[in-house]
């Protein structure tokens, strides 16, 4: 599969992503735990790019997207609207 037929207005991606076969605690866990696991996962998934894409066009607010944390997204996003 390559990544470029998958835009993120295609719902198909997310059950195509490695996210989607590991099972949403290590993308969404509890306040305060780690998302190492997560972002490693991210890490190996060639669908990261339109995962983050989604996340930002989204607004999600929760959990792991593109292996950034929401903390990593409000920068990223901070960061865009700053130019």
């Amino acid at each position: 599969m390559h990544n470029d037929t998958i835009t993120p207005a295609d719902p198909a991606w997310q059950a195509q992503a490695l996210c989607a076969q590991t099972g949403a605690d290590f993308f969404f866990p509890e306040p305060g735990s780690s998302v190492r696991e997560a972002k490693r996962i991210c890490g190996m998934c060639e669908l990261r790019p339109v995962c983050l894409d989604y996340a930002l066009r989204n607004d999600e607010r929760f959990g792991v997207w593109g292996g950034l944390s929401e903390k990593e997204r409000m920068e990223l996003r901070r960061r865009q609207n700053n130019r």
